[in-house]
């Protein structure tokens, strides 16, 4: 029994071995307090244009000890996925991030080995590892992947808040609430010709940029992935921009309510105030009704889904875009 484990209350087995003497047990026995989570750091440099460049991943796996005991030389295995369990009363995520902050963090080598295991996957430490009661300690994941082709995209939704209807909305005011910023996101491919392509683990991404003045690492940003296969693309969201804006407004609408129709045609303007020209995807939702068709488009677009259309859209420097379009919904 490790070392400063209360033995009260106490879990007794009783074994009944068909014959006498010296038997070998294996007994497995869960408890709380431990958990881990995947921290990833990036380091992004920027490419030719606004909308490319190339990063450095790192990968650690922070692993927190809350138990109430130490694990000298402890065997470490990590299963990574969407495990189920049954419910338990459980430390509250805010306690738990409360403890991670009062605990001290010890940084170690990394040795992890990978594998398939059954739909999830298990990591392996190649060596014994001690867990100190009411610590962090840190471990690198794999070796730091290095010049990962990366993609700037900027993505501009101009609806303040999503809808979605299950019946036609024929209210004209429905959705003229405008949102100006224009998202930042950094995408890259988890994919092995690419310098990558290893199974990812949930976690949090926090993303640095090299300040050329003077060699420091400057933050810009940080996001939560979701466990990411290989060979799959992974979406870090930045912020927001600062020198590119938009601007979404309606410019008709019509109704026929005997006839089953409706109209509306919005207009949807960027500026960018940038030295060199950016590329946009604009994102409208059809959100009044399911069965629609556009009757007319300024820019070619892509079919995300069953109602969202995207325009990707190129706005030069110091200049500005606009895309309009005009949809038709029936019912």
């Amino acid at each position: 029994m490790p070392g400063g484990l209360e033995t009260k209350p106490t879990l007794v087995w009783e074994l009944n071995a068909p014959q006498g003497g010296e038997q070998r047990t294996r007994v497995t026995y869960q408890t709380g307090g431990v958990t881990w989570w995947a921290d990833y750091n990036l380091v992004f440099n920027e490419g030719r244009d606004a909308n490319s460049g190339v990063l450095d991943l790192s990968a650690w796996v922070s692993i927190i000890n809350q138990s109430g005991t130490s694990y000298p030389d402890a065997k470490l295995k990590l299963i990574a996925g969407d495990v189920h369990r049954a419910p338990t009363p459980q430390v509250a995520r805010g306690r738990m991030l409360e403890l991670q902050k009062m605990s001290a963090a010890v940084a170690d080598d990394g040795g992890f080995e990978q594998k398939d295991f059954f739909e999830f996957h298990l990591y392996t430490l190649g060596r014994r590892a001690t867990l100190p009661n009411n610590s962090t300690k840190q471990i690198e994941l794999f070796d730091q992947a290095k010049q990962i082709p990366a993609k700037k995209v900027l993505l501009y939704y101009g609806l303040a808040q999503p809808y979605l209807w299950g019946s036609p909305n024929t209210n004209r005011e429905l959705g003229l609430a405008m949102n100006t910023k224009v998202d930042v996101y950094l995408e890259f491919r988890n994919d092995k010709k690419l310098g990558l392509g290893v199974p990812l683990p949930a976690g949090r991404i926090r993303v640095s940029k090299l300040d050329d003045a003077d060699g420091s690492l400057e933050f810009i940003g940080e996001d939560l992935i979701d466990h990411t296969p290989k060979d799959e693309q992974v979406r870090v969201k930045m912020g927001s921009a600062f020198d590119v804006v938009g601007e979404r407004r309606q410019v008709d609408f019509a109704v026929d309510a005997k006839s089953q129709w409706m109209e509306e045609e919005f207009e949807i303007k960027l500026r960018n105030h940038k030295d060199q020209s950016v590329d946009v995807l604009v994102k409208e939702n059809l959100y009044r009704w399911s069965n629609w068709r556009l009757l007319s488009q300024s820019h070619s677009f892509d079919k995300e889904d069953a109602r969202t259309i995207v325009f990707p859209v190129t706005v030069a420097k110091d200049g500005a875009t606009t895309v309009r379009y005009r949809v038709r919904y029936t019912w």
